[in-house]
């Protein structure tokens, strides 16, 4: 029997979406790199790290459903001094807000592979659910991520840095559906005539659907705002900003998320332990010296900014 505080636990997401408009390549590629990093470097159990993807040959597709029962299980299982684990790479969008603590009146959102939207209401139920003393991390490598932990604090956000040109040696796709296209695709299905996207979504999937539509306004705004909770997140941009997915066109590249492999080369080039915060700086070094137009973001308590990734405090 394992001793309290002994278990890393992970949920790792890549959504493709192939053979839709909304096509990826690298998102699957990204999970697959990062589990072999948990295992290899922090001492992650292969049978702790579950691995949702929309491959054609995928057991378990990830859905919205799929993707939070998976999460609230880990969440479950959680013990004081625990380290969980979410990488999501795929697409991100931004809905619109009419809540009180949204002075923009957007809310960021990630887009599982049935469009059944896991919003930054839902993350920040999760993270309120986190026993004391364990840690959830969570990187994001998709569009409109900054802020993806709802009223969680910034430790590093907007960034000055001058982006530099692009290589034109890959094709780049930002991780981003636009609310339109989302309600476009929702609507086809529902046939109901509304712009509230709630209704649909409601209609679809039922209790199955994000906290954000089924709550009411002055619920989900009073939501407790904790800074000092266990919450941290590693954001591919800034919420207003897109992320890049790389298919190299050279013969044999690999495709890629560019946060994703940023993160990848920071590891490699720094055996020793590295905190959020010089996780989050360097990969966005690597991003600026490469040409990317996005800034990573970092979101957590003070204390956690400075602890190591991945490492049992």
């Amino acid at each position: 029997m394992k001793k309290v505080g002994s278990k890393k636990l992970a949920v790792l997401v890549g959504c493709n979406y192939a053979n839709t408009p909304n096509e990826l390549h690298g998102c699957i590629n990204d999970v697959l790199a990062m589990r072999k990093v948990l295992i290899d470097r922090f001492g992650f159990e292969p049978s702790s790290i579950q691995l949702l993807t929309d491959a054609s040959d995928s057991l378990i597709m990830p859905t919205g459903a799929k993707i939070k029962e998976a999460l609230n299980r880990m969440v479950d299982e959680a013990e004081p001094g625990d380290v969980l684990y979410f990488h999501y790479s795929g697409h991100g969008t931004r809905i619109p807000s009419n809540r009180r603590v949204h002075p923009f009146h957007q809310d960021e959102a990630i887009v599982p592979c049935d469009f059944n939207l896991i919003t930054d209401v839902d993350f920040r139920n999760l993270v309120n659910r986190v026993p004391k003393g364990a840690t959830f991390t969570i990187l994001s490598d998709s569009c409109h991520s900054g802020g993806l932990i709802d009223k969680e604090k910034e430790q590093i956000g907007p960034s000055s840095l001058s982006p530099n040109p692009i290589s034109t040696t890959n094709t780049i796709k930002p991780k981003t559906i636009s609310f339109s296209s989302i309600l476009h695709h929702l609507s086809s299905q529902t046939n109901i005539n509304t712009s509230d996207i709630g209704t649909h979504l409601l209609e679809l999937f039922g209790p199955d659907a994000s906290l954000r539509f089924s709550l009411p306004s002055h619920v989900l705004d009073s939501i407790p705002l904790v800074h000092e909770d266990d919450g941290i997140l590693l954001s591919g941009c800034q919420a207003n900003e897109t992320s890049a997915d790389m298919n190299p066109h050279q013969a044999g590249g690999k495709a890629y998320g560019a946060f994703s492999n940023a993160v990848q080369i920071v590891l490699q080039e720094n055996p020793n332990d590295l905190s959020n915060k010089e996780v989050v700086s360097m990969a966005r070094n690597v991003l600026h010296k490469q040409g990317f137009q996005q800034h990573p973001c970092l979101y957590s308590s003070d204390d956690h900014a400075n602890s190591m990734f991945l490492k049992q405090i």
